[in-house]
C-alpha cells in the first residue's frame, strides 16, 4: 500500500485571515486523505492557548472589514477556526505541534494549551518531520 501524502504547515501568525488559510488548506488535505502536520510558532502559538482561536481578528490593515467578514462567514454557516480544527482532528490525520521555544518566550505552559495539541516540539523536531513532506508551507 502506498504511503499517504504528507502536508506540513508552519503557522506563525495569529490573525483570522491566516488562521483560516492554514485551516482551510489543512482541512482540504485531511479530506484528501493526506497526513497533515501543523506547527504553531510565534504569534500562531497564541491560537493554541485556550480561548485564542475565538479571539482571532484581522490585522490592522484589514480591521475595518472584520465584522463584515465574520457576518458573511456566519451567513454562509462557515465553521469557526476551532470547529475546523476539531474536524481535522476527527479525521485522525492531523497532528498539532506547539513550538517549545516560543512557549518559553511567551510564558505559555502546557496546561494553557487546548487539548487538541499533540506535541510540544522545537524547530529541529518539526523540520525532521517536515523534511519528507510532499508539501511544506509557511502561513
Amino acid at each position: 500500500m502506498p504511503e499517504k501524502k504528507k502536508l506540513a504547515i508552519i503557522v506563525h501568525s495569529g490573525t483570522l485571515d491566516r488562521i483560516y488559510c492554514a485551516f482551510i488548506l489543512g482541512s482540504t488535505a485531511t479530506a484528501m486523505d493526506m497526513e497533515t502536520h501543523l506547527y504553531f510558532t510565534f504569534w500562531g502559538l497564541n491560537m493554541l492557548v485556550k480561548g485564542g482561536l475565538e479571539k482571532a481578528g484581522l490585522p490592522a490593515t484589514y480591521k475595518h472589514m472584520e465584522e463584515q467578514l465574520k457576518k458573511k462567514l456566519g451567513e454562509m454557516k462557515y465553521p469557526t477556526p476551532y470547529e475546523l480544527l476539531k474536524r481535522m482532528k476527527a479525521s485522525g490525520l492531523l497532528k498539532i505541534y506547539a513550538c517549545s521555544p516560543t512557549m518559553k518566550m511567551f510564558g505559555v505552559k502546557k496546561e494553557d494549551l487546548i487539548p487538541e495539541v499533540d506535541e510540544i516540539a522545537g524547530a529541529a523536531a518539526f523540520l525532521d518531520l517536515a523534511s519528507d513532506a510532499d508539501i511544506t508551507l509557511l502561513v
